[in-house]
């Protein structure tokens, strides 16, 4: 027997191809800055806004964005929404609860999409992000293609989709952690409202509810500085000589903790908490909307 679906909860349409498309460039700034203090770990964030506007002002809040962010965004609506939904749809079918059947279906989702593209475009985007900008000394920097095609002379597939695994980690504890604990704040709220299984929530209440995912979801954090690390291409970390030569996700963690602690594991965890919280309005909420409308207006 099936359990009760939110509007949008219908499995897979190819509307979903639609949904996530831009909702990264509002979001950009806070990427930019929790990977601002993920790769420079004794900066805070005062410091880090600081240095982020140093490299250009306001669209230095926007590094990475094109090309790398937008394909990365694209393909939460290709990819990951695509799996999500066709997983949490047919969880739901064999009468799995709502907040299982959406962390099942955003844990799939997000290791769909990590191995299908964001090896490479979150490894660029970290590289944009990171990397040292010399134009401030009278040298014109390399373009963002020229950086790609730099790593990718140098070494290869591997060095594109560096820290892929971190990724795949990061995305399934992410979209599960963010899908999961919506699915059950939405439940949780239509008992303390009163509603039956089959009563739909209104705006306000899944948006409360994927705040309230979207924040809880954090708790994955170090995996996203290990990441970070991983990708870094910041002077202050490649030049240390306690850094593996090899990162993989196990020796990067510990660096970091002999390096920084249990703190340096966290840093960044505030914009990403604001990131996170509207990401995952946009991507379960929204987009529960969206595909309904996107399939009625056909």
């Amino acid at each position: 027997m099936g359990v009760s679906r939110e509007p949008g909860q219908k499995g897979v349409n190819w509307s979903n191809i639609a949904v996530g498309e831009r909702v990264t460039t509002l979001g950009q700034p806070l990427e930019v800055l929790k990977t601002q203090m993920a790769a420079n770990r004794s900066q805070t964030m005062l410091q880090a806004c600081k240095n982020v506007w140093a490299r250009g002002g306001v669209v230095g809040f926007y590094q990475g964005l094109i090309p790398w962010a937008w394909i990365e965004a694209s393909t939460k609506g290709a990819v990951l929404v695509f799996a999500a939904s066709e997983v949490e749809s047919k969880a739901l079918d064999y009468g799995i609860n709502p907040g299982l059947s959406g962390l099942l279906g955003g844990m799939t989702g997000g290791i769909a999409q990590a191995y299908a593209t964001m090896g490479f475009t979150t490894c660029m985007k970290t590289a944009e992000i990171t990397r040292a900008k010399t134009a401030s000394i009278g040298v014109k920097p390399p373009s963002t293609w020229a950086v790609f095609a730099d790593i990718y002379r140098r070494e290869g597939l591997a060095g594109v989709n560096k820290g892929v695994n971190a990724v795949a980690v990061r995305q399934c504890t992410n979209w599960g952690s963010r899908m999961g604990f919506a699915r059950l704040a939405e439940s949780s709220i239509r008992k303390i409202k009163g509603k039956g299984e089959n009563d739909s929530l209104g705006a306000f209440d899944k948006i409360l509810a994927s705040s309230i995912g979207g924040a809880l979801a954090t708790w994955n954090q170090p995996i996203e500085v290990i990441r970070v690390e991983m990708q870094s291409m910041a002077k202050s970390s490649t030049a240390n000589v306690n850094r593996p030569a090899k990162l993989t996700i196990m020796n990067t963690l510990n660096f970091i903790y002999k390096e920084n602690g249990i703190k340096g594991l966290y840093r960044g965890v505030t914009p990403r908490i604001g990131l996170g919280i509207w990401q995952t309005i946009c991507m379960v909420s929204l987009a529960d909307y969206v595909k309904i409308w996107l399939v009625d207006s056909r």
